[in-house]
Parts: structure tokens; C-alpha cells; sequence
């Protein structure tokens, strides 16, 4: 019965925000470059190549940036802002790993190519949206179609930050929720959290995971101690020391966008607590049930993750195409 009034409750809210952020059909379209800067998925794709393949784990990093992006204020390059004197920024908070987050080199040189191809046309939020379908397909992963016509938000929200992005420890009902308040489904959100196929965790999002109930979903086996004694060497229990250590989420085929991730979650081995949730919880009948069919069928997996990252990157905020701009620079507002 809590679980009904709780989905109830999420559900008021999505109505209440639905008309000003929801995963609805925004105005893109796939052709709106076509005559003002007709390259601009050659660029991006060629340069994403160039980053990729010189160091898989950039793959990553721009696929984080785009969810994070999303996830505040809609898809409109807020995240990456910098602070200054005027603008608090997002990248500081606690859910963004204080400054953990890569990969924002990578969209400025984009971004400075495709000033020089056509000055002033193409949003940082539109870049960021077709590197990170770029970066999957570069790492094995499946290809989708990208709308574009997106604007760059001339705000952030550090305290929307805290508030909307999912973190490591976070229960399932309650991440679920956020899903939800995006118009995000739950199976939106089991395909999405397979990204973290390709992903690596700092120690501080996963020590409570290790030093918790690591043991009783893993059960005790000889393979499942290796594991969990080599993770423990990486991240001390001493919170403080080895904070920024890493390690891969998926530890067998840490570069590859396949669906290890959701066999690592069958063994009761996944690194963060949230992800964990998604075969575990009590309440993930759900979760658990979608988590076998994307272990036991990779195209099932493929198909629903294309659906359900355009779908993140429709997320909207219908004041950015009244009152947005298409950034010089990707990190400050236009002056």
C-alpha cells in the first residue's frame, strides 16, 4: 500500500512539472543543421573517434556528462557551465562527485571546430547529446537517432543538481522516483543504468557497498571473495583514505558497451548500492524481472537503450527555446 501512495504521489508531481521538463516530443527534428552547418555529425563524430580510441574510459565520461546534463533543467548544456561571479555552477556537487566529472575538454574541442566550420550555430547541448550516442557506438554499443535544435541554458542549478541526479546509495523507490519525475519509465531506467557497463566508480560512491552487503547478494564463494578482497584493496574502510581510487562497475569487459553489466547484478556483484537495487530489492519486482531478460538477450537490451536515450535527450525545458542561446563557448554565457 506505501508503495502505491508513493508511485501516486511521484505521479502529481510529474503533472504538476510535466509542462515545463518532461521526455515528450520536443521541436527537433533530425535535418535542423542541414543547410547552416550540413557537417556537423561528421565533426563530432570524427573528433569523438579521435578521443575514444586514444582512451576508452572517454566513452564514459561524455555519457555521464550528457545524463547529468539531463537530468537538471532538461538537456540544455547547463552542466557545463563554470562558476563565476555571477553563476553557480553544477559541477561542485555532491551527486557530480565534486568535480569528478570528465570529459568537458573533449566537447570544447568540438566545440572550437565547429565555430570554425559555422560560427554561432550549433549548441553545446546539441554537441553533447550526439557525442554521447557517438561514444557508445565506439565502444560496441548500439546506434540512435539524434534530434537536434536544442539551446544552451544561460543558467545552472547547483541545488536542482542535489536534488534530481540519482546517487550511489540511494534506494530504489526513491531513484525510480526521479526517473519518473522526468518521464522516465522503469524500464527506461534499468536500460539507462546499463551504461555502466562501460563506467568506473570512485571509491567513495562504493565503499559502503563493499563494506555492507557486498557478502550477502554475492553469497560466499571462492570468485566472489577474490573480487570483493581486490575491491577492498582499492578502497580503504578508513573514509578519507583512497577516496578517489577507481575501478570499473563492470569487471569483465570493463571497455565494451555489451550487457556484462546486468550478469555482474545476477551474481549480486554490482559496485554501487543503487545499481545492486535494480536485481535485489525487496521492492524490484519489476527491476529484477527486466534485469534477466537484458542478461539473457543483448539486442533486447541494445533496442530498449537506443529508445530510452532518446528519450533522455528529449527532456526538455520549454523556456530554453524562448529564452536560450547557442553558447560561444561552452563553459561561459554569452556576454
Amino acid at each position: 500500500m506505501a508503495i502505491s501512495l508513493q508511485c501516486f504521489l511521484v505521479l502529481i508531481c510529474i503533472s504538476i512539472f510535466s509542462s515545463t521538463i518532461a521526455a515528450t516530443d520536443p521541436p527537433l527534428t533530425l535535418d535542423y543543421y542541414k543547410s547552416t552547418c550540413p557537417n556537423v555529425f561528421d565533426i563530432v563524430k570524427k573528433e569523438m573517434e579521435c578521443h575514444v580510441l586514444s582512451n576508452p574510459r572517454n566513452a564514459a565520461f561524455i555519457l555521464r556528462l550528457h545524463f547529468h546534463d539531463c537530468f537538471v533543467q532538461g538537456c540544455d548544456g547547463s552542466i557545463l557551465l563554470d562558476d563565476t561571479i555571477e553563476l553557480q555552477g553544477e559541477k561542485k556537487a555532491s551527486t557530480n562527485g565534486l568535480n569528478s566529472l570528465k570529459g568537458f575538454r573533449i566537447i570544447d574541442k568540438i566545440k572550437n571546430k565547429l565555430e570554425s566550420e559555422c560560427p554561432g550555430i550549433v549548441s553545446c547541448a546539441d554537441i553533447l547529446t550526439i557525442a554521447a550516442r557517438d561514444a557508445v557506438i565506439l565502444v560496441g554499443g548500439p546506434y540512435w537517432h539524434v534530434p537536434v535544435g536544442r539551446k544552451d541554458s544561460k543558467t545552472a542549478s547547483y541545488d536542482l543538481a542535489m536534488e534530481n541526479i540519482p546517487s550511489a546509495n540511494e534506494g530504489l523507490l526513491s531513484i525510480i522516483a526521479k526517473f519518473l519525475y522526468q518521464g522516465l519509465s522503469v524500464t527506461d531506467m534499468v536500460a539507462l543504468s546499463g551504461a555502466h557497463t562501460i563506467g568506473m566508480a570512485r571509491c567513495e560512491s562504493f565503499r559502503a557497498r563493499i563494506y555492507g552487503d557486498f557478502e550477502a547478494t554475492s553469497g560466499k564463494n571462492p570468485v566472489s571473495d577474490s573480487y570483493l578482497s581486490e575491491l577492498r584493496s582499492v578502497c580503504p574502510a578508513i573514509i578519507g583514505s583512497g577516496d578517489n581510487n577507481v575501478t570499473a562497475m563492470d569487471n569483465v569487459t570493463p571497455n565494451l558497451f555489451d550487457n556484462s553489466f546486468y550478469h555482474t547484478l545476477l551474481r549480486g556483484e554490482g559496485l554501487l548500492n543503487s545499481d545492486q537495487e535494480l536485481y535485489s530489492s525487496l521492492f524490484g519486482i519489476e527491476t529484477k524481472s527486466l534485469v534477466q531478460k537484458y542478461a539473457a538477450d543483448p539486442v533486447a537490451f541494445f533496442n530498449q537503450f537506443s529508445d530510452s536515450m532518446v528519450k533522455l535527450g528529449n527532456i526538455m525545458n520549454s523556456d530554453r527555446f524562448i529564452n536560450g542561446e547557442v553558447r560561444k563557448n561552452c563553459r561561459f554565457v554569452n556576454t
